[in-house]
Formats: structure tokens, C-alpha cells, sequence
């Protein structure tokens, strides 16, 4: 990484994506059951080890035919008549081969029997228990799934580093895979600092506020495959300080919010150093979260946040997430990016990259961006009503209504904002 910039000692936000990314490490492997593995990133590739279907089947109920007894010309009037040898339910095996001017009753799912290669639809015929005629020609192979349509034996259906679906859960189980391979998930020790600070469940007076930022880092842990692990409210002394950031030592990441500007009451750089931190980087040129430290304390990657709810968001985001993914196993490690227009006008000084808050929307197949209002760094707000963020680039001082800029989306539900169904896809995805 280069060094931050020696006039304002800033760390550009991708070096600091890369140091991060290279302190990351991926995390041991376990074996889990198919019923716990949703979320998960699997730590194996999985390999076909038999055909789906394993055997051409029927797609419809119906009857097994040979096409040369059906593709000459009949009509209603003159339709062509079948003797049917033998009913196949799905779950069952022909025994009997299908001679000329002979049909096999057949469900859905079941094989078809040797010398047959086409189905006749049931609607599409006239039928008795030992007989059939047929009311509609159909293409030689109709209606017929080959074996392996879906699935080839040898094949890899779902590769080491994929987050597992419900989809994939479903594959699994067509493989027989009941356990499966999948990386750990990193535990994050997450603590918040200030005497200013109570928790949830104090009694507080008007001189205190909730601590929000420890639920909020939870729940962003959560959503990137995390484990959270509270730690509570560190009082703002070097001692108290400390003894609360020891007791997160042993979690694969520790998140600290508050604590790393340059007040009198700011303590976390000293004590980082004091118990050993490697540290990369204190300040970054973003807004919201320029204060941020990033070091390593034994094997603990450790993140200083600031404490304004909104930049321990943001910088959460483009920070600590990152490093969640890579631990977890995942193959990438950015949100999904769109371009949109910009419905606003914005100013700014061209030294910092910044991270506005934003409620994308598609109309007439374009999408178009506005913000969520006050951007203050306390304003909660901001991202409760965002669905994105809006990626403003240092060189960039001024936007302009109709200035085409790059979101960051930061949910794959539908948005009900939307005048069309949004699709994150093809759109590329960001890339630390």
C-alpha cells in the first residue's frame, strides 16, 4: 500500500480495501447437515455422481409410443388405435417393451420403456384400459426428459466459494449430499466506547444516549455470514478500555465504534498500541468516516469506527464486510453495482471520496438516483430510508441532474419504490 498522503495523512479508501483484504485470512472448514447450510459458503466442490434424470422419463401422463405407429396422417375420424400392454406409475420400472402397434400407459416421472420413443399427452387421446387412440400427432421424442437433461455425471454443479441458496439445497439433496463442506464463519467481537453511552436494558437520564451502534454492527455481522459477539460499552478510560477490548482477543474481528478522532477522551490508538496492534491506518479520505483505524492485535484483525451512526455504516461497509466475506469463503467480496442518473445537485471539496445515501429507482427502464435527504453523519435515518449508496469519487466536486453516477446496492429485495421490478443482474459487481 502506498503511504498516506503526506500533507493531509489520508489513506485512499481502495488501499485501505486492499490492506484489509490482505490481513484477511479464510477461516477453517466444518461439516454441517443439509438442513443448516442455507447461507453458508460452501467449502467444496460438489461433483455429480450419477445422472439427472438417471434414465429418460416422461415429461407428462400419457402414453409410450413408438413414432412410427403415429406419424401418419388421422383425424378424429380416423384415428390411429394402440394396444396398451402395461400401466408405469412414476416410482416403478417397465417391465414390458413397446412392439409395433403397442403403447405403454405412463406418469409422469416414469421411465420410458425400452422401444418407445415418444409420449402422446392423455388429453390428447381416446383411451380404455387396453386401448388408445390417438387424436393428435406429435414430433418424434415428444414430451420425453432425457437422461442427464439436468445433471451429468462427473459434472461440478456448485463450486467451492458459493453461498448456498435454497436452490443449491435443492441440488444438494438431488446428489444425495445430506453433509456438506462449508468455511466457518468469523466471529466479530463488537464493542462501542463513550461515557455518554447506555445500553438497552440501563436506566439512562437525559444526559445519556442509546448505544445503537453495537446493534446495528450486529445485524450488519449477521447479514454478511457473521458471528456477533457483544462486548457492550467500554467507559472512556485507557484501563477500561483495555480490559473490555482483551475479552475480544480471542474472536476472529474486532469492531470498536467511537473512540479514534483526536479528542482529549480518544483512547483506542493507544491503547491498540499498547496491547502490540500492527497498525496500517487511521485516517481515510472518505465521508462519512474519515477517523477509522485498522491494525492487527495477535491474530485479531481490528477496526476502530467512528462513532456517528452513519459512518460506523458506511465504513462497516466498505471496510469490515469485505473482510467478513473473504474470512467466510466467499468468492467475491463487493455489493452489486448499478449506473443511474442523478436527480440532484451536490457540491463537495475534492479530497475525499464520498458515500451520499440513496433510494434508487427504475422508470421506463432507467435507473435514477436522488438522495435520502440530510446527509449529516448522525442522521440514522439517511440509511434507514436508503436502499443504496452513492459513490462519488474524490476528483469529483459537483453533480448535476442527468450526471450519470455508480450506486452501491445495499439490499436484493424488491424495492417498492420501483415503477419496474429492479434487476441487480448483469450489472457488474464492486470489486475491494
Amino acid at each position: 500500500m502506498k503511504a498516506a498522503d503526506a500533507m493531509t495523512g489520508l489513506t485512499q479508501l481502495h488501499e485501505a480495501q486492499q490492506v484489509v483484504l490482505d490481513a484477511a485470512t479464510v477461516l477453517g472448514v466444518e461439516k454441517l447437515s443439509i438442513l443448516e447450510v442455507l447461507g453458508r459458503v460452501l467449502a467444496e466442490d460438489i461433483v455429480a455422481g450419477r445422472d439427472n434424470p438417471p434414465w429418460d422419463n416422461s415429461a407428462m401422463d400419457g402414453f409410450a409410443v413408438r413414432w412410427e405407429d403415429i406419424k401418419q396422417e388421422h383425424t378424429i375420424q380416423k384415428p390411429v388405435s394402440l394396444v396398451v400392454v402395461e400401466d408405469v406409475p412414476a416410482g416403478t420400472m417397465p417391465s414390458k417393451e413397446v412392439g409395433s402397434g403397442q403403447a405403454i400407459r405412463i406418469m409422469t416421472g416414469a421411465p420410458i420403456p425400452r422401444g418407445a420413443d415418444t409420449v402422446l399427452k392423455v388429453e390428447d387421446t381416446d383411451h380404455s384400459p387396453d386401448s388408445v387412440r390417438v387424436l393428435k400427432a406429435e414430433p418424434k421424442g415428444a414430451n420425453i426428459r432425457p437422461q442427464g437433461e439436468d445433471v451429468k455425471k462427473g459434472d461440478c454443479m456448485i463450486a467451492r466459494g458459493t453461498r448456498l441458496r435454497p436452490s443449491e439445497a435443492g441440488m444438494l439433496a438431488i446428489l444425495a449430499k445430506s453433509f456438506v463442506f462449508v468455511y466457518q464463519r468469523p466471529r466479530v467481537a463488537i464493542l462501542s466506547t463513550g461515557d455518554e453511552l447506555a445500553d438497552l436494558d440501563e436506566r439512562y437520564s437525559e444526559e445519556k444516549i442509546i448505544n445503537s451502534n453495537s446493534y446495528g454492527i450486529a445485524a450488519a455481522v449477521q447479514e454478511s455470514g457473521g458471528i456477533p459477539l457483544l462486548l457492550g460499552i467500554a467507559r472512556d478510560t485507557p484501563a477500561a478500555l483495555k480490559e473490555k477490548i482483551s475479552h475480544g482477543l480471542n474472536a476472529d474481528i474486532l469492531v470498536l465504534s467511537g473512540g479514534v478522532s483526536m479528542g482529549d477522551y480518544d483512547f483506542t490508538k493507544a491503547v491498540f498500541r499498547e496491547l502490540g496492534a500492527e497498525m496500517n491506518f487511521w485516517k481515510l479520505a472518505i465521508r462519512p468516516g474519515q477517523p477509522l483505524a485498522f491494525g492487527k492485535i495477535q491474530k485479531t484483525l481490528a477496526f476502530g469506527l467512528p462513532g456517528n451512526p452513519v459512518s460506523s455504516m458506511v465504513t462497516f461497509e466498505q471496510l469490515v464486510r469485505p473482510a467478513l466475506l473473504k474470512m467466510s469463503g466467499c468468492r467475491s467480496y463487493g455489493r452489486p453495482l448499478v449506473q443511474a442518473v442523478f436527480q440532484e445537485t451536490f457540491s463537495k471539496r475534492g479530497d475525499r471520496r464520498h458515500f451520499l445515501r440513496g433510494i434508487l429507482t427504475r422508470e421506463a427502464g432507467v435507473f435514477k438516483v436522488r438522495t435520502t435527504g440530510d446527509q449529516g453523519s448522525g442522521i440514522l435515518t439517511s440509511m434507514v430510508k436508503a436502499n443504496c449508496l452513492i459513490d462519488v469519487p474524490v476528483t469529483v466536486e459537483r453533480l448535476k441532474p442527468g450526471d450519470e453516477v455508480v450506486v452501491q446496492l445495499l439490499t436484493g429485495e424488491a424495492w417498492p419504490t420501483m415503477t419496474e421490478p429492479a434487476q441487480a443482474g448483469p450489472h457488474r459487481l464492486s470489486c475491494c
